[in-house]
């Protein structure tokens, strides 16, 4: 049988593709649901719809046109394009019928993923012409056939290989794991931006066209992920730049606040008090005991005459200051300094226009100091309105040995979010243990993960080490539990990753109490 796996796409494809998706979201995209959100077709689909055209066509291949085609660097078809519905035998025989009575030598692995995008272009460009697309589309459809798309894929994300050349994966929802956090750390130049697009990549491919994707938020503190420069790597993930949010330019569209109309008083005490020791912490503000209880009281009165309903920085601000003394309502101290930053900044609108979870988007950040309170307020905030989110949710569905997975919340560059005492991020990993959701946190030293407010270490499935600037003694004693010439051994491991290595524990050997505590990983080139 053929595997179709690790096939490079060939030039050209992209913009075929690019062309079809346009065309099919214009036919099923009816104007009567122009207020619903629009359909959009995944490249997955495009790519199994435009292979399966080129396959059903039994007229002559062109054998040079074959050998003549180029396949790209990056960008790769997903596996699942083939895999979906278990049909890779019926694609090997109908491919190997196709070609029987050429000179292709089809057994050549390099031919073959030639022959794959030569059937998608062709595919491709036959629903392009007249009206092909129209008549695959309103095509007769067996309806007794069982709905494969009704069930919780195994998220099962294939990253690199081990030293052995063995494939290396990750398994994210079966039942056997304790969660599905995962954590990066790795220094500027060890590829850590290229492992969150493998995770990401592989979550979106093989979850997309399921009844159950998995959708993820990233903040982009490089603005790698949200550069012009870089479109090609978004489909990739199944968006386009629609998902990209700069609140430089637009305000993010939703209330980060609570709404506590029904609540009870005790609840918006609680949430004052935690909001106003946030918002001295993003901006490392000291201020008295006196200050920070004017400001949660400030919170507090704001509700009170908002009607408990969503407030704002605004509302906050002219509480507080109602609340000082006469002479210094017009003068500025740490708190109200914040309160305007935050004001000008104009980073919120004042009702939901979106629901977080259920999009996929990337948050563009270098725009803000990365230690600044603007940049550290974006990520809180958020954090904080994903809970609230979260809360509403029921509980993820588990069917087969699988868990249902709903979102990933992606910091890259957390260790900005890690150095106080983040209760949002906390509670989030808490709160999403039993709904679907998780966390893929990326720092550059591996300390980060672990202070006095909370062992991110301890609490994480996947802590993965790469390339280190120094290396903490205690983090890696903590992690595989070893001592003595184990701990040698380990640390020397460290020291020696390369660009795209990863270094993760081993749970067998050190359950077993034999061999080697860690595996190492070649992380897959994306992008």
């Amino acid at each position: 049988m053929i595997l179709f796996n690790n096939i490079k796409i060939a030039e050209g494809i992209h913009e075929l593709l690019g062309s079809l998706k346009e065309r099919v979201e214009e036919q099923v995209s009816l104007k009567k649901w122009h207020e619903q959100k629009a359909v959009s077709i995944s490249q997955n689909m495009l790519l199994r719809v435009s292979f399966i055209a080129g396959l059903s066509m039994a007229d002559k291949r062109e054998e040079q046109e074959i050998l003549d085609m180029k396949l790209t660097a990056n960008g790769t078809m997903h596996d699942t394009v083939f895999q979906r519905n278990n049909l890779q035998p019926l694609w090997s025989a109908v491919l190997k019928l196709r070609y029987q009575q050429t000179d292709i030598d089809i057994e050549n692995p390099s031919t073959m993923r030639k022959i794959v995008n030569y059937e998608v272009k062709r595919g491709a460009e036959f629903l392009l012409h007249g009206d092909n697309l129209n008549n695959w589309l309103n095509a007769q459809v067996n309806q007794n056939s069982q709905n494969a798309y009704g069930s919780i894929p195994s998220l099962s994300l294939h990253i690199g290989h081990y030293e052995d050349d063995l494939e290396a994966h990750l398994d994210l929802n079966s039942t056997n794991i304790a969660n599905t956090q995962i954590l990066i750390a790795g220094t500027t130049g060890s590829g850590k931006s290229n492992t969150l697009a493998v995770l990401i990549h592989e979550l979106r491919s093989i979850s997309i066209d399921t009844s159950y994707p998995v959708n993820f938020l990233l903040f982009d503190y490089k603005g790698e992920f949200s550069d012009p420069a870089n479109n090609d790597w978004l489909q990739l993930f199944e968006v386009d730049r629609t998902a990209i949010l700069d609140p430089i330019v637009s305000p993010l569209p939703f209330n980060p606040f609570k709404d506590f109309r029904g609540k009870t008083q005790n609840e918006i005490n609680l949430y004052s008090t935690e909001l106003s020791n946030a918002l001295m912490a993003i901006d490392s503000a000291r201020i008295s005991a006196n200050m920070n209880n004017r400001l949660a009281e400030a919170i507090i009165k704001a509700y009170k005459l908002n009607g408990n309903a969503p407030i704002d920085f605004e509302q906050i601000l002219k509480a507080y200051n109602s609340l000082r003394p006469d002479k210094k309502q017009d003068e500025d101290d740490s708190i109200s300094s914040v309160l305007k930053q935050l004001i000008r900044s104009n980073l919120f609108i004042k009702e939901d226009r979106l629901d977080l979870v259920q999009e996929s988007l990337i948050i563009k950040m270098d725009g803000f100091p990365k230690e600044g309170p603007i940049a550290k307020a974006i990520v809180y905030f958020i954090i904080s309105k994903l809970n609230t989110l979260y809360e509403k949710l029921p509980k993820q569905a588990v069917e087969n040995d699988l868990v249902e997975l709903r979102h990933f919340t992606i910091i890259d560059e957390a260790h900005y979010m890690l150095g106080f005492d983040n209760k949002p991020l906390r509670d989030l990993i808490a709160v999403g243990r039993n709904k679907g959701l998780s966390i893929i946190l990326a720092t550059q030293n591996m300390d980060s993960f672990k202070s006095e407010h909370f062992d991110f270490y301890a609490n994480a499935q996947y802590p993965l080490i790469m390339k280190q600037q120094s290396i903490n003694d205690g983090v890696i004693k903590d992690l595989f539990g070893v001592s003595g010439g184990e701990f040698q051994e380990i640390k020397q491991a460290i020291s020696g990753l390369q660009k795209g290595e990863i270094l993760l524990k081993n749970p067998t050997a050190i359950a077993l109490g034999m061999g080697k505590k860690y595996k190492k990983i070649k992380v897959s080139h994306l992008i």
